[in-house]
């Protein structure tokens, strides 16, 4: 394995490097990008190794322990103190990807730094170095990073890279305004930069002159630019999962979905790779429950419980605790799926060397999937009605946290705990199921799932507005800011409809005129969020 050393900065001395070859660079974006452009055509190196000599010699030992893991960049910019940063991210979204993992584990985390990066050439050559324009390489490193995962590598925060005594005491880099705007512009785009602006110059980040002198430099620079998916990745040349006798749990709650039951029960029927077990948990009113259904699939390894009192999360965690599987698919009941789901599934674990494989689901009436949703890549989601994931993942963040329980986002919010774990997740959109939105049933039997965002950005009258759980998810995982700035999201998001201008228009009125109904109705519904803080979070640990 060739790896070569690029020393970020003037060294006042050169390390002895015997892994591939060395050279300096300038510490600046421009330097960097410009070093990168000229040296890469030739390199025949494995991978480049950035590095700033202030934290000592690199360890040989840690740089191939890393390539020999799953991953095509890996950091030690949470050890260095990238965490939280560019500030301005705030402003314009709360993902997944934006709650950071502790900063001594290894897990996925776009927040890079180049005082210690290794990057494997292939991207290198698909995405090049950083953005030029920047006025630090701090800034840059974090735009490069996020760009890579978005697009689809793996980015990893590694840090045994570091030294042991080069992370005692990180100094959280500091960050010119104009670089947080360039990174909000060029991840987010124009609009939500201004967006950003105007909302850092309304709680005081920066004055109204410091904004528009921001906005003038960033507006004049080009943005980086991406040359599409990247799809040379380093766990491409396994082999695959072995096929051998993998036991499988397939988890499905129910309430009142007979009729799609059974013709999920009847495709699972068709697996190239039978299931160990398909508990089913029947939550359906005891009134109008049919204690015939599961007869009528006795060639399948039915595990049938039921639970009198519906709920999503304690029936989801009864029939984790009950089964038996090293792996757990979960689906939905009005999902209809392909006799490979769970051979796709396994096959995905093996070739990418993940924890988690999740697949996407086409939603009658849904429209095509969003462009990040269409190539492979590390997954900022956790579908549960088309997601496998290795039992002994539960094992480290728990089950799933009763709060959820008659509410939205226990997938994200378990999801959120397996990415803070260090588990490597993969979204394949290969992996396809057809999710019917079943007219009844699931979360529709306690109203948590009325109006969705489709159906807010198609309809007049309809308003998405934060739910109570999402709300409690945001304080979960976020900072008191994080919350706030949600808030107005979602109010600006109330003004919107796809349409013409008349629509347009229509929209912007209804909304303002329901304005002071939806910000009673956010502060109500935080407020129940507040409430549920005091007695959750309620998350079983896994029996494994």
């Amino acid at each position: 394995m060739r790896v070569d050393l690029v020393l970020v900065g003037q060294p006042p001395a050169v390390p002895a490097w015997q892994l591939g070859d060395l050279w300096a660079v300038p510490d600046s974006a421009a330097g960097l990008a410009r070093a990168i452009g000229e040296r890469l055509p030739a390199s025949i190196a494995d991978a480049w190794l950035f590095w700033d000599p202030a934290l000592g010699a690199p360890d040989p030992e840690a740089v191939e322990a890393a390539l020999a893991r799953p991953g095509d960049v890996f950091h030690a910019g949470l050890r260095l103190g990238t965490g939280g940063l560019p500030r301005l991210r705030d402003m314009v979204g709360a993902g997944m990807w934006d709650a950071d993992p502790p900063a001594e584990i290894e897990a996925t985390s776009w927040r890079v730094s180049f005082r210690a990066c290794l990057a494997r050439t292939p991207v290198l050559r698909h995405f090049g170095g950083p953005g030029a324009g920047y006025r630090t390489l701090d800034a840059a490193a974090l735009e490069w990073g996020r760009r890579c995962l978005d697009m689809g590598a793996f980015v990893r925060h590694m840090p045994e890279l570091l030294p042991a005594a080069a992370a005692l005491a990180p100094s959280p880099p500091s960050l010119p305004f104009v670089d947080e705007v360039r990174f909000v512009r060029d991840c987010s785009g124009t609009a939500w930069a201004r967006w950003a602006l105007l909302r850092a110059a309304m709680v005081g980040d920066c004055s109204l002159p410091e904004a528009y002198r921001a906005w003038r430099e960033v507006s004049a620079s080009a943005t980086p630019g991406s040359p599409g998916p990247f799809t040379e990745w380093y766990a491409a040349r396994d082999a695959g999962a072995s096929m051998d006798g993998p036991r499988v749990t397939v988890l499905i709650p129910t309430v009142d979905r007979y009729p799609y039951l059974r013709t999920l029960l009847d495709q699972l029927r068709r697996q190239t790779v039978r299931p160990t077990e398909i508990v089913v948990i029947d939550q359906t009113a005891p009134g109008r429950r049919d204690g015939t259904l599961p007869g009528e699939f006795g060639d399948l390894p039915l595990v049938w419980m039921v639970q009198d009192e519906p709920g999503q999360c304690t029936s989801r965690n009864a029939g984790l605790l009950a089964s038996c599987g090293d792996y757990v698919l979960f689906v939905d009941d009005d999902d209809e799926v392909g006799p490979t789901l769970i051979e796709d599934h396994l096959r995905t674990l093996g070739r990418f060397r993940v924890d988690v494989s999740s697949g996407v689901a086409e939603e009658v009436g849904g429209g095509p999937l969003p462009a990040n949703f269409r190539y492979v890549r590390a997954s900022d989601v956790f579908p549960t009605n088309n997601t496998l994931i290795r039992r002994r993942v539960l094992g480290r963040s728990g089950l799933f946290d009763v709060a959820y329980n008659r509410g939205q986002r226990a997938d994200g919010d378990l999801g959120t705990r397996i990415h803070l774990s260090g588990a490597l997740m993969v979204l394949n959109p290969a992996i396809s199921v057809l999710h019917h939105h079943a007219p009844s049933g699931g979360l529709r039997k306690h109203r948590a799932r009325v109006i969705t965002y489709a159906s807010s950005r198609t309809r007049i009258t309809h308003r998405q507005l934060m739910s109570a759980t999402e709300f409690y998810l945001a304080r979960r995982y976020g900072t008191e800011r994080k919350v706030r700035e949600g808030v107005w999201r979602c109010v600006l998001g109330t003004f919107s409809v796809r349409g013409g201008r008349a629509r347009k228009l229509l929209k912007a009125l209804v909304s303002l005129a329901c304005l002071p109904h939806t910000l009673l109705e956010l502060r109500r519904r935080d407020r129940l969020s507040r409430e549920m803080l005091k007695r959750f979070p309620e998350i079983p640990e896994d029996r494994i």
